[in-house]
């Protein structure tokens, strides 16, 4: 049991270092405050919410994993170096193609609350 809070506690302090190394992070986090108050105001459906909640937990996620990948990177490669430029960029893609497709599921979602 003593491992398992251990581990708990290691997850939190990642999404603790988030808050300080990752403004990037902190934008996303505004973003996802604005599109949870548009939710509650609209009165989105259960669908919906199930939608937006795996939206903003898959961006958030991405964006942590995309922090971890450019801190192992420096890390193991600390001068300029041509592939470890690429992995870094890779993994901003990934967090910026899944932004841009969230963001289309909130246009797709949000549209017709909008229009009424």
């Amino acid at each position: 049991m003593k491992n398992r809070i251990a581990s708990f506690k290691y997850a939190l302090n990642g999404i603790r270092l988030m808050f300080k190394s990752g403004p990037n992070f902190i934008i996303q986090l505004i973003i996802a405050f604005i599109t949870l108050s548009a939710g509650l105001y609209f009165q989105i459906t259960a669908i919906e919410w199930t939608i937006i909640l795996i939206c903003i937990a898959c961006v958030l996620s991405a964006e942590i994993f995309n922090t971890a990948i450019e801190k192992m990177v420096d890390h193991l490669s600390p001068e300029k170096n041509k592939y470890a430029g690429e992995i870094k960029d890779l993994a901003a893609g990934a967090v910026l193609l899944f932004s841009i497709i969230t963001a289309i599921i909130g246009i797709i979602i949000f549209y017709p609350y909008l229009m009424h």
